[in-house]
Parts: structure tokens; C-alpha cells; sequence
């Protein structure tokens, strides 16, 4: 058997006994969604903003994550 599938089962029957637990995996949800919510609004897409092309967007991405301390720092 797969693991992932052994992995469902596992969460399926857990979810399944609960009662608590399931009021509480919903509240875990309602807060993360809130939260995608809030940062996509108070957080602009940049990247959409500054470059036209996905290219464009992967090569400035690379640059900043490989020009090191010595640029942080400045």
C-alpha cells in the first residue's frame, strides 16, 4: 500500500472519532484562511508590478537569493 494513502486513512479514521477535534481543525482553517487573505491584501504581487514575464521574474528571484551577505550588509 501506498504511503500516502495509509497517511489518509490514518487522518480519515482519526477525524472520524472526533468531536472536538473536528471544531478545532475548522478553526485552524478559518485562521489560515484569514491570514492568506489579510497578507495578499496588505502585500502587493511585486513581482506582477515590476516585471512583464516569468523569465524576468525567475532571474531577478535568482539574483537576490545568490548575491550573499556581502550585499546584505550594505
Amino acid at each position: 500500500m501506498q504511503w500516502y494513502v495509509r497517511v489518509y486513512r490514518f487522518y480519515r479514521d482519526g477525524l472520524r472519532s472526533m468531536k472536538l477535534g473536528k471544531k478545532l481543525w475548522l478553526l485552524v482553517a478559518v485562521k489560515i484562511l484569514i491570514i492568506f487573505t489579510l497578507v495578499k491584501l496588505l502585500f502587493p504581487d511585486i513581482l506582477h508590478r515590476k516585471f512583464s514575464n516569468d523569465r524576468q521574474r525567475s532571474d531577478y528571484i535568482l539574483q537576490q537569493l545568490t548575491q550573499g551577505e556581502e550585499h546584505a550588509s550594505h
